[in-house]
């Protein structure tokens, strides 16, 4: 697996790479820089779009503009004049963020919490539509990560963080109901803590390892089969693109480094690519 630079960003918390199959372009988020960017791999050009707060995750729509996690509110950004509109704010205080989000086989949007100050069990998961609005689906949670669905959409995968697990959920596609909560896959303490993930086309679950210069490969059985090394520590997350889906993007950060780190991981902050020999997924647009 050979892995290369596709951004060379030193973005300060690069998070949240989804492919937009219609535009044929990569959107990510730099968190602490409050930026949406939209990557195009043909030009080289990385569009940076200012949001003024943090933003935790991103997501395509079908009727256009991206979809944003602020820190207080879901919003759509229109690409053409870089305004912002609130679909639907979020019931939680300014001690409190969102992050990692994706959009489910029918195209709701799923999207996790977390505190500033990383405080322990008082963050959540939120499921939203248009036509249901925002609900809470699990509380208790510290920080809400990885999202993703199994091929045939029976099950959804999950990463709290600070339970060094992937967990795996029964899903309905019809509901968006979730239900017997188990374990996939244990994170041993010292590799990284589990961060943002992808599910490939064969069922296999790639996981960023912050703290870890990793990403991993489990096969639907959880078992490890493969590891992707990055050359920067602060792993964050990943997803498949490009037209024939077999290009795995990788976003990293640069944030908290001190200067000896820096200089040992000049490519901090960038976002890689990489041919890891399987396809994936796009991100699945957001219905409205």
């Amino acid at each position: 697996m050979s892995l290369e630079v596709a951004i060379h960003s030193q973005a300060r918390l690069g998070e949240g790479p989804r492919w937009d199959a219609e535009a044929r372009r990569l959107l990510w988020v730099d968190i602490e820089a409050g930026e949406l960017h939209l990557f195009d791999p043909r030009s080289g050009e990385d569009r940076a779009i200012a949001l003024g707060a943090r933003v935790g995750a991103a997501a395509p729509t079908r009727e256009g503009g991206v979809l944003v996690a602020l820190p207080e509110r879901l919003a759509l950004v229109d690409l053409d004049d870089e305004s912002v509109r609130t679909l639907v704010e979020i019931p939680h205080d300014d001690s409190m963020r969102m992050n990692d989000g994706a959009c489910d086989p029918a195209g709701r949007f799923w999207v996790g919490s977390m505190a500033l100050d990383y405080a322990r069990g008082v963050a959540s998961l939120y499921r939203y539509a248009a036509d249901e609005g925002l609900e809470r689906v699990l509380s208790e949670v510290t920080i809400s990560n990885g999202l993703g669905w199994t091929p045939d959409g029976s099950g959804m995968y999950y990463v709290d963080s600070m339970t060094y697990r992937i967990d795996l959920f029964d899903y309905d596609v019809a509901t968006g109901a979730i239900s017997g909560r188990r374990p996939f896959v244990a994170i041993e303490r010292g590799a990284g803590i589990p961060d943002g993930l992808a599910v490939d086309d064969e069922g296999g679950v790639w996981v960023a390892l912050w703290g870890g210069g990793a990403v991993r490969r489990y096969d639907p059985g959880g078992n490890l089969d493969r590891v992707l090394e990055v050359p920067a520590e602060k792993v964050t997350a990943c997803c498949f693109g490009g037209d024939d889906g077999r290009s795995l993007y990788v976003t990293t950060a640069s944030v908290e480094l001190t200067a000896e780190a820096r200089s040992r991981q000049p490519l901090a902050g960038s976002v890689f690519v990489a041919d890891v020999g399987v396809s994936g997924p796009p991100a699945q647009p957001f219905a409205g």
